[in-house]
This record gives structure tokens, sequence and C-alpha cells, in this order.
């Protein structure tokens, strides 16, 4: 009964079709799910070539097609979009926006302006200090200064470059609070 089985679905399905439609889309809540799901159905009997005896066409169909709907509805919820699946990983684009590019851009041009003002001994205490790294006794050394002179010229150099930026300082070294001020000096 492999083919008049088959046959028989379809025709009932046909015929059936819109009672069918009614009964899953209650069911699923849905028209559009219901249409979907008939859809696969009619796409399986269409792709399947034995079918056995079918006592009650109707209900069949219908238990076909609403487990078909169950199964697209799993398939679903397993699906995770790009964006999903970013937030559920909490990755975060670390790069800056374009407005933070243009003004770092135009932080640094006003860094190399400040730097260009400073006396080259001054500029390159500075440098040796907070970009190389270089410990202050072995800068002193190098200029045959003492550490506090070097001290010196490298706090008036930040407090020079952080005011050009319209920056507070915050002092690593030395007093915090100078006499006659309350106002403490930054580096």
């Amino acid at each position: 009964m492999s083919d008049s089985g088959r046959n028989i679905l379809r025709h009932r399905f046909l015929i059936d079709y819109d009672e069918i439609k009614t009964r899953l889309s209650r069911r699923l809540g849905s028209v559009d799910q219901a249409s979907d799901a008939l859809q696969e159905t009619w796409i399986r009997l269409e792709e399947t070539s034995q079918i056995g005896a079918v006592e009650r066409p109707r209900p069949y169909l219908l238990r076909i097609a609403y487990h078909l709907s169950l199964k697209r509805r799993a398939v679903e919820r397993e699906a995770v979009t790009l964006d999903e699946a970013r937030a559920a990983l909490d990755l975060v684009d670390e790069a800056p926006d374009p407005a933070r590019v243009a003004e770092a851009r135009s932080e640094l041009r006003a860094l190399d302006e400040a730097l260009a003002e400073l006396t080259p001994r001054r500029r390159e205490i500075l440098l040796a200090s907070r970009v190389e790294g270089v410990p202050l006794s072995e800068i002193a050394t190098r200029y045959g200064l003492s550490q506090r002179m070097i001290e010196k010229e490298l706090k008036l150099a930040l407090i020079h470059c952080g005011r050009r930026l319209g920056r507070n300082i915050v002092q690593r070294f030395g007093p915090g609070v100078s006499k006659g001020s309350s106002k403490k000096t930054d580096s």
C-alpha cells in the first residue's frame, strides 16, 4: 500500500487543508507557523516512498505537521545570532570609536608641541623617566646632576606638559602640598 497510502494522504491533505490549518493554528498559536508546518508536511509526503496503511488520515497529517513545527521551534531556539554569541561571550570591541581616535590624535599633537617648548635637557629627562623608564638616579648620573635636581626638572616638565594638555599631574615624588598653598601639585 506504499503508493496508495501516500495518494490517500495527499488527497486528504488537499481536501482537509483548511480544517487542518485551522486546528494547527490554534495548537501552535500562529497561522504562519501552521502554514510553514503544513508546507513541510507536504514536502515530506512527496519525498517519502513508502507509507503504510493509515486508518485516520486527517489526525495523522495534523500530528505530522505539529511535530514538524515543534522540531523547527527547537532548532530555532538552538540557533544563535552573531550578536547573541558576542553578548554571551561578553566580547567587547576594544577598538576606539572615530571620535576617540580624533581626540587622541589632537592630544598627541598638543603633547608634541608641549615637548618642543621644553628645554632639550628637560625634554630628555622627561622622556628618559616616563617613556623609557630609566631610574632617576641613573638619569642624575648621566647628566652629572643630583637626583634632587633631576626631580625638580622632571616636575617642571610634567607641570608644563600638563598645563598645555589641560590636565592635572599626579605627583609621584616629593612633598604633596607646597608652602602657602592648600592645592596639591600633581605629577
